[in-house]
């Protein structure tokens, strides 16, 4: 019993971290990465799918990235779907390809994204002491029922906390990370 919670909570954490690693990844820094785009979704025969379903995307230099459509009635779409965005970027079309340039970022609106950084990275912190809070509520439901001794109870507690610090310890890893990434002219 005691352990299909660990499994539970290890396993809900696990996904809260890449919940952030994903939304991180979403926030731009000044180089070019593919996944930029990942959450951008085109009309394609109807059904609104990734970008990457309907082109490849690909980096040219740390500040370009190049789209390179596979079917030429897709230009118009993919580009509206671009614009549309909430990333702020400007497509360049050149045939069934379409460039994007980065603008690098100004020391000011570094700092902003820091913020915004630390902010989702708090946001992750607080859905993985939400789970540890949930878990240990269980464990004290199951001592209430007298399933569990309550030496049983604080070993099992104890091992919720260590696995509360190990993803904290990730999440500070990531925010560390993309700081780092977001600081570098």
């Amino acid at each position: 019993m005691l352990q299909e919670i660990q499994k539970d909570a290890a396993s809900r954490m696990d996904k809260s971290v890449a919940s952030l690693e994903n939304d991180l990844s979403k926030i731009r820094t000044g180089r070019a990465h593919t996944s930029l785009l990942d959450h951008v979704e085109v009309e394609y025969y109807g059904a609104m799918v990734p970008l990457s379903q309907a082109a490849n995307v690909s980096v040219a230099d740390y500040r370009t990235l190049i789209i390179q459509i596979w079917e030429k009635d897709m230009v118009k779409v993919i580009e509206k779907a671009l614009i549309n965005s909430d990333l702020g970027l400007t497509p360049n079309t050149a045939g069934q390809n379409i460039h994007i340039n980065l603008p690098p970022l100004t020391e000011e609106r570094r700092k902003e994204m820091v913020k915004i950084v630390r902010h989702e990275g708090e946001q992750g912190k607080v859905a993985v002491r939400n789970i540890r809070r949930d878990a240990n509520q269980h464990i004290k439901q199951l001592v209430a029922d007298k399933e569990i001794s309550e030496d049983d109870e604080r070993r099992a507690e104890a091992d919720i906390q260590k696995l509360t610090d190990q993803h904290i310890d990730k999440i500070d890893a990531l925010l560390d990370e993309k700081e780092q990434e977001l600081m570098e002219v």
